[in-house]
């Protein structure tokens, strides 16, 4: 698992994706959160400014992601 620490308070999922790899570009990251691909904690998340906190796990294409203070 991936571990993305933050600099802020928080995180949003696209800039997430992108700062993992996960996706190449900000456009793909919106079509594959607004897709339903991406779980956060779990659940599917369609909002690309979800903001992630310390703990949040997301997945996509069975990869994880913690996000940590």
């Amino acid at each position: 698992m991936e571990v993305i620490k933050l600099r802020d308070e928080f995180i949003k999922l696209g800039q997430a994706l992108k700062a993992a790899g996960l996706v190449d570009s900000g456009v793909t990251a919106k079509e594959v959160i607004q897709n339903g691909e991406v779980t956060v904690n779990g659940e599917i998340d369609t909002r690309r400014g979800r903001k992630l906190y310390d703990g949040d796990v997301v997945t996509f294409l069975n990869q994880s992601i913690r996000i940590e203070q």
